[in-house]
């Protein structure tokens, strides 16, 4: 019998259920993406992208893996909205999404007909829709927590909600016609506390060692007016311009890497030459990462190759763990090969070949054979912005084993090194959010944990004397805080209330991290890289 979905041509950009298997080894059919399709001799292979799930899960499939029943054909895509005419350039905020469309509107209504125009909407459909775009362009986020990306405002519950008065909407005539909305700043108000019955509970709940955070009046408030931007820099030195993602930079272009011992299968695009894309498997030489396209090639490079370790100099060194400094202009070479393979499993950061700005930190495991990479981080050698941290990388092989927060740790003994604090290069990725969270816990957590009381009260500590002692930025304390829900506001301070389930949760956790820095072992003397005429 004629079935009529058996013939028709699955093309790029449809979408439908494509069969896979989820942690516990079960089947499922989540939605995803036709990316590419490949024709092989009898058959064709699809390249696909699961639908809210990471691009590193994205994978060639069979056509028995698609259900052609939901079978979803692209929809035409709209014009790219322009500004001034220009193809190319978008709107870049949504409160200039609203003062673009009705400046349009009023030119369109005042202005008279020369030629072709485009329809102008009624009135009332046309308010309708201002009114939803003004109240999204208006809405406020976390108070406290100024440096949180949109992304990850809702991983981290704001401490004052219902602090947020939002004011009618101003609105100026013009022409008579259409009336033109300009939001005024959100209102800021003092929380007030709900009674002494809710402090006796809070201290009831509460683990004896309760510590009393008094913020300054400057660290109240993080509105933009105090200096403090509202928003990470989203164009930092490595971050990725999401704009020029492509088709090609979409997908995977390397089947598998071998280093050392190891074989590595990527999770993201690298732009390693093409010529070695289609290779089953591509070589390194784990001690200077250089590439090659065949095993012979690289049995050859290693009777050659002089380095047992990264090059640079050894900072640090403690069992047989080690790290080395790395200057990206005196060792470029290396630099950009530890970029490419870094590139294989970061998808938010792009690469550049122009390594002169930074420094690699690379962490090394050692053994009769020599010292192998076990992962790095850069950072810049000049930041504006009290970033510590570019990039940062565990590699597959040694993750979920402690080495993630080594990394994160020595980056801060540095900073403390240097007299700073310092934060990551935004935005995070998400197993980097998730082991920078977890390291800002366990580092605060272990600081109020040992605070003794004094003259019998309470012991009372500040955020500023938080980020001294551990050299995190003090927004990232807040956040830190807010997203245990430590804080309570009462008469005019912050109490910190820690709870048994926290304090044993902690205990837990410090007995698995076997792994530490021992800042004696650390040999680091920073320079002043503003003061050298050329890095």
């Amino acid at each position: 019998m004629f079935e009529p979905f058996l013939i028709v041509e699955i093309i790029e950009g449809c979408r439908l259920p494509v069969l896979r298997k989820n942690q516990e080894n079960e089947d499922e059919w989540p939605l995803a993406e036709i990316l590419s399709v490949k024709d092989l001799p009898g058959r064709k292979l699809y390249y696909v992208h699961y639908i809210d799930f990471n691009k590193r899960l994205d994978e060639w499939v069979t056509p028995d893996r698609l259900d052609l029943k939901k079978l979803q054909f692209p929809k035409k895509e709209a014009k790219t909205p322009t500004k001034n005419g220009l193809p190319g350039s978008v709107p870049g905020s949504p409160e200039r999404d609203v003062r673009k469309s009705l400046e349009l509107g009023v030119q369109a209504a005042s202005a008279p007909s020369r030629g072709k125009t485009l329809p102008t909407p009624k009135r009332k459909a046309e308010s309708v829709c201002l009114a939803t775009q003004v109240s999204a362009a208006v809405t406020p986020g976390p108070s406290l927590l100024s440096s949180a990306e949109e992304s990850q405002a809702s991983v981290y519950p704001a401490l004052r909600d219902s602090s947020f008065s939002i004011q009618p909407l101003a609105a100026l005539s013009t022409n008579g016609t259409t009336r033109r909305l300009i939001p005024p700043p959100p209102g800021r108000k003092r929380k007030t506390c709900g009674g002494t019955d809710e402090m006796v509970k809070v201290f009831q709940n509460s683990d004896p060692r309760c510590s009393t955070i008094y913020m300054p009046p400057g660290e109240d408030s993080q509105d933009s007016s105090d200096g403090i931007p509202s928003a990470p820099r989203m164009t930092g030195s490595l971050v990725s311009d999401r704009s020029h993602d492509d088709i090609v930079t979409r997908m995977k272009n390397i089947e598998c890497i071998e280093l050392g011992r190891h074989r590595l299968k990527p999770w993201y695009f690298s732009p390693y030459p093409q010529e070695l894309t289609g290779l089953p498997i591509l070589y390194l030489c784990e001690y200077c990462l250089k590439y090659l396209k065949s095993l012979k090639c690289l049995q050859r490079h290693l009777t050659k190759c002089n380095l047992r370790h990264p090059p640079g100099n050894e900072i640090y060194r403690k069992g047989t763990i080690s790290f080395f400094e790395i200057d990206g202009r005196k060792n470029k070479s290396y630099s950009q090969n530890l970029c490419l393979l870094a590139k294989c499993f970061l998808d938010h950061k792009t690469l550049y070949y122009d390594t002169d700005p930074f420094l690699f930190y690379v962490m090394t495991e050692y053994d009769s054979k020599g010292f192998h990479i076990v992962g790095y981080f850069s950072k810049e050698k000049e930041s504006t912005e009290d970033y510590n941290v570019a990039c940062i990388l565990t590699l597959p092989p040694y993750q979920r084993r402690g080495y993630g927060k080594l990394l994160i740790e020595f980056s801060y003994e540095l900073s403390k090194v240097e007299g700073k604090t310092g934060t990551p290069e935004k935005p995070l990725s998400d197993l980097g959010l998730l082991s920078y969270r977890s390291y800002w816990t366990q580092t605060i957590l272990e600081i109020l944990m040992n605070l003794e009381p004094e003259d019998g009260e309470r012991p009372q500590i500040t955020i500023n004397e938080i980020s001294e002692i551990t050299s995190v930025k003090k927004e990232d304390v807040i956040s830190t805080l807010q997203y245990l829900n430590l804080i309570n506001y009462y008469k005019g301070q912050y109490i910190l209330t820690l709870s048994e389930d926290i304090v044993e949760g902690h205990e837990r956790a410090m007995q698995k991290r076997h792994l530490r820095i021992d800042s004696k072992c650390l040999h680091f003397t920073p320079k002043d890289w503003s003061k050298r005429g050329k890095w």
